[in-house]
């Protein structure tokens, strides 16, 4: 039987699917933040806190264990990236298929700034043990959300 913390580090394994797991893992994620939308930003921002400290502990476990630094089946950082990335969206978006736009926007720059890497992106990967693992999306999930966000002020402002 597989550690818990490799359920954990793998969201419940799909990090294990083999082609993109995190962007599957961040699709993943995305209903189970939007849902969190519904309630007060203190229990949203707890959530997410509480999710980069247990990502912290399970990714470094289970890399330690197979041997790898930053494993591509360890996606407990994307879910971190989702979450950062969602705050401050809300169900009372623009729709596009039915579908809240800043939610598409959301996932879209957390896996383009995800997979990029810009400074200091980069660096914050060589943290050590599970700190690199997860700091790095967290901080890709910052930037799509400053971008987001940039993007609600424009529709704000095109509405108004």
């Amino acid at each position: 039987m597989k550690h818990v913390y490799f359920w954990i580090a793998t969201f419940l394994g799909i990090g294990k699917i083999p082609f993109a797991p995190g962007t599957w893992a961040s699709l993943a994620a995305a209903p189970l933040f939007y849902t969190l939308l519904d309630f007060p930003w203190p229990v949203y921002l707890a959530t997410v806190v509480a999710v980069y400290f247990l990502g912290v502990y399970t990714t470094g476990k289970y890399a330690k264990e197979i041997g790898e630094t930053d494993p591509s089946s360890a996606v407990m950082d994307e879910v971190l990236g989702m979450g950062v990335a969602m705050f401050g969206t809300n169900r009372g978006a623009p729709a596009l298929w039915h579908v809240n736009v800043y939610v598409i926007m959301a996932i879209v720059l957390f896996r383009l700034f995800d997979i990029w890497k810009p400074y200091p992106i980069r660096r914050l990967e060589k943290l050590p043990w599970g700190w690199g693992i997860m700091t790095d999306d967290l901080v890709a999930g910052l930037y799509a959300l400053a971008w987001v966000q940039i993007g609600r002020f424009l529709v704000g402002l095109i509405n108004s």
